[in-house]
């Protein structure tokens, strides 16, 4: 196979390196029968990706980064029965076993038996269960029936890979924030963040029926991208007053729904890192009996944070006034199971142009270090990585 993947090296670094190639088994050396090994068709940078590159988890050196994943199956175990060589597949960022009871009754993203240290394991992520990560050429994908989504048509999957590429994390994860939050025909919405799983929130936003949604982010490039795809840009290095910035677009200074695309990594007006900021800020505008999803990650444990209490996941919230509004709360993982297939069929009749929204930009695996560097730096780009030259062509 001659695999090559993009290793995390320490903090601020990645280098794309050869690999094992991938096996039949466990990171605990078991055999899965029940796995199939990909050929990987896209692959992409994920802001969760970022947070360990910059150092600001637990992750080792040596780790194998990649945890959205597309691919070809070009390997079955013999308990493998409903997948075959040569199907294409989206690969759900959770590991799941689809036995336990978390799995049975649809909560995936924190399955029981696939991480000894936790619920919910992931690939090529730190604390997830030590699956090896899929910015790689190949990977091992456990449990394969129950996880993998197959699309119905190869030719007319790999014309929409740029969009079906993002079943794997960020458009689920942007749905579950978005329905979580209550979303409808009508809602006025606001979602924290305008990256690629802010866009995705409000996309789906969108399709769920919503009637204003407006993005907020210090980041005046994808600002723009956002008024560029339809959605309303609510640029907050102009004020801190956010009530008073909803109100000028909406007439009311409270929403429906909001939804937390940024996580732990949250900064204020003064520059420093505020990691309750955006949850606050949530509660603020939220009107009473509304909801608010957190796609946005949080962490446990934060060694790179700026306060003690920070460090080990503690945050400075205002959690009387959301219990005072009987406001809602969703957090965790996306359980993507629970949406990738309705999301895919509305990506193949053309109603959810997730692509050009989070303005996915396919660069080669041997550049993924400059992929990193340039997502870092706050452009308003989604990178897919293309391990084979299958997507340029």
């Amino acid at each position: 196979m001659s695999n090559i993947g993009v290793v995390y090296t320490g903090p601020g670094s990645v280098e794309v390196q050869k690999i094992d190639d991938p096996k039949l088994q466990a990171p605990d050396g078991r055999k899965l029968e029940h796995a199939v090994i990909l050929k990987v068709i896209s692959t992409n940078i994920c802001g969760s990706d970022q947070h360990m590159v910059r150092g600001r988890t637990t992750a080792e050196p040596g780790l194998v980064l990649g945890h959205e994943i597309t691919g070809e199956v070009i390997e079955t175990g013999s308990d493998v029965e409903m997948l075959e060589v040569g199907d294409v597949v989206s690969v759900p960022f959770n590991v799941a076993c689809g036995r336990c009871r978390c799995c049975r009754e649809g909560d995936t993203g924190v399955c029981l038996t696939v991480n000894p240290e936790r619920a919910g394991g992931a690939y090529g992520y730190v604390d997830m269960g030590g699956w090896i990560g899929g910015q790689a050429r190949y990977v091992t994908v456990p449990y394969a029936d129950f996880n993998l989504l197959k699309f119905p048509d190869r030719d007319q999957a790999m014309a929409k890979i740029r969009d079906l590429t993002m079943l794997s994390d960020i458009l689920p994860t942007g749905f579950h924030g978005a329905l979580q939050a209550g979303v409808g025909v009508g809602s006025v919405v606001y979602v924290a963040g305008a990256g690629p799983v802010g866009l995705a929130a409000a996309a789906s936003a969108r399709i769920l029926g919503a009637a204003v949604v407006m993005i907020g982010d210090f980041n005046k490039e994808r600002l723009d991208h956002a008024a560029k795809v339809g959605f309303t840009p609510v640029d907050l290095s102009k004020g801190d007053n956010l009530p008073e910035m909803i109100a000028e677009i909406t007439g009311s200074p409270e929403v429906d729904a909001a939804i937390d695309a940024v996580g732990f990594e949250a900064r204020g007006h003064s520059g420093g890192e505020q990691p309750a900021i955006v949850l606050n800020q949530m509660m603020e505008i939220t009107r009473v009996a509304g909801g608010i999803g957190i796609p946005g990650l949080y962490v446990t444990e934060d060694p790179g944070a700026e306060d003690d209490a920070a460090k080990h996941g503690n945050l400075s919230m205002r959690f009387g006034l959301g219990w005072a509004k009987a406001q809602s709360f969703h957090t965790g993982q996306t359980p993507v199971l629970k949406y990738n297939r309705q999301l895919m069929q509305a990506i193949l009749h053309d109603r959810l142009p997730i692509a050009d929204i989070v303005n996915a930009t396919i660069i080669p695996l041997d550049q993924a270090a400059e992929g990193y560097k340039s997502f870092d730096s706050g452009v308003a780009k989604k990178f897919v990585l293309d391990p084979h030259g299958m997507l340029a062509s």
